[in-house]
């Protein structure tokens, strides 16, 4: 007769493999691939709730574009973003510079008391540029998948809200890029112009390795910690002591100001910071052969780069170093096309950090300053994740101060990382 027998547990087969589950996240309502193959040739792949899927698969296209064709697009939307924006000068009937008006889009956040006329105009040479970018360069062509792909996708990054994920070997800046003109929108009204940039419509990450790191959850900590790596001499003209301010309420924060500090803290096995905030100029250097390297200086001068990073952190590879960073560095986006704009940001991810935030082009002090106040007063709460934070600040510096600058800031990884404290815990 049959009967159950008991049943006792004496070995765990999963042991080393319990820490994985916390990997786990929501998926993206959209993912969007673009693979850089032999030859030159970029496949483009989509999948997602936010597409309907085609007899239960992805959509896929070999596209014709070839990528140092899409890089200098993309190189020379950024220059168009500083020339025409960010160094935009108001002239007189004779082509003089107004002496009031000195590169007004630079100085300050707040554009709302600037004409609107003016301010339409420049935006929507912008929108223009980065719609372009990616329908007639990235994606054209008149072969059939091709051009279903691209009826989908513009579908689809036509809704509002959605979480997004470029997850591509291309490394482009995609919250610039723009959907098309919606038919019942004027070109004439600056709202319906700013609702076409992707960075106003939806949360945006960019990822690239498929395992950028593994390991073991960090602990909750009672207090956040946090570092502030800063020249300071950059910004004094702007609100950069208020962000300094915040980011030392209520955090056990460490401030570093040269390279001997920075490279003494990377390289302890045991740094645990939950928020890394960068204050500092950033530069392309040349690097013959090689493409240009990105490298960021604190006050004494000395240049930190990704190649940098990997030297301190490569042996310490399952610390808890599991920092948010954001790396503020003054004119990280200029580049020449060829140059690899991510490495410095991809080292510190692939050595540990959850995400890096930072300009795709030269970022006016002034805006950058207000930027990094919200973006860390918001973070330190530890009520949003970086995505949404990102994407609420786009829409902040959009809609009240008619500035598009929040759009520049670009997110790989980390779009739901969040400032995470025990209960009890101040932040």
């Amino acid at each position: 007769m049959p009967r159950s027998l008991t049943t006792r547990i004496v070995q765990d087969p999963s042991d080393g493999f319990r820490f994985l589950p916390h990997l786990e996240t929501a998926p993206p309502d959209l993912r969007i691939s673009f693979d850089v193959l032999g030859g030159g040739r970029i496949r483009a792949r989509m999948t997602g709730t936010a597409v309907p899927a085609l007899e239960g698969t992805e959509h896929k296209a070999d596209l014709i574009a070839r990528p140092d064709e899409v890089y200098g697009a993309a190189a020379r939307l950024c220059a168009r973003w500083k020339e025409r924006f960010v160094d935009f000068q108001p002239v007189d009937d004779r082509g003089r510079a107004l002496r009031d008006r000195r590169r007004p889009y630079a100085v300050g956040a707040d554009l709302s008391a600037e004409p609107e006329a003016e301010l339409r105009t420049v935006v929507a040479d912008l929108a223009r540029g980065g719609e372009s970018l990616l329908f007639d360069t990235l994606l054209r062509g008149d072969d059939m998948r091709i051009e279903m792909f691209r009826t989908y996708l513009r579908s689809a990054l036509s809704k509002e809200g959605l979480r997004v994920r470029f997850d591509s070997d291309l490394q482009l800046p995609w919250s610039m890029l723009c959907t098309g003109e919606e038919p019942s929108a004027s070109a004439t009204v600056l709202g319906a112009l700013f609702a076409r940039f992707l960075g106003h419509r939806h949360q945006i990450e960019h990822t690239g390795d498929a395992y950028a790191w593994i390991g073991p959850s960090r602990t909750a900590q009672r207090q956040a910690a946090v570092s502030l790596n800063h020249d300071v001499r950059v910004g004094s003209v702007t609100r950069a002591d208020e962000v300094a301010k915040v980011l030392a309420e209520g955090t056990a924060c460490t401030v570093r100001t040269t390279y001997d500090e920075l490279v003494r803290d990377l390289g302890n096995p045991h740094l645990d910071e939950q928020l890394m905030y960068f204050w500092c100029h950033g530069e392309f250097l040349g690097n013959e052969p090689e493409p240009h390297v990105l490298v960021i200086r604190l006050t004494d001068g000395t240049p930190f780069d990704g190649h940098t990073v990997r030297e301190l952190r490569a042996r310490h590879r399952n610390s808890c170093f599991r920092p948010f960073v954001l790396l503020n560095a003054c004119h990280a986006g200029v580049s020449g096309a060829s140059a690899d704009r991510a490495f410095l940001g991809r080292m510190l991810i692939e050595h540990g950090a959850q995400g890096v935030l930072g300009p795709h082009i030269a970022m006016p002090q002034a805006f950058a300053a207000e930027y990094a106040l919200e973006f860390v007063g918001r973070y330190l709460r530890g009520t949003s994740t970086a995505g949404r934070i990102a994407h609420e600040l786009a829409r902040h510096f959009a809609d009240r101060y008619r500035n598009p600058l929040g759009f520049a800031y670009g997110l790989n990884g980390g779009m739901d990382s969040r400032l995470e404290l025990t209960s009890g815990g101040d932040a």
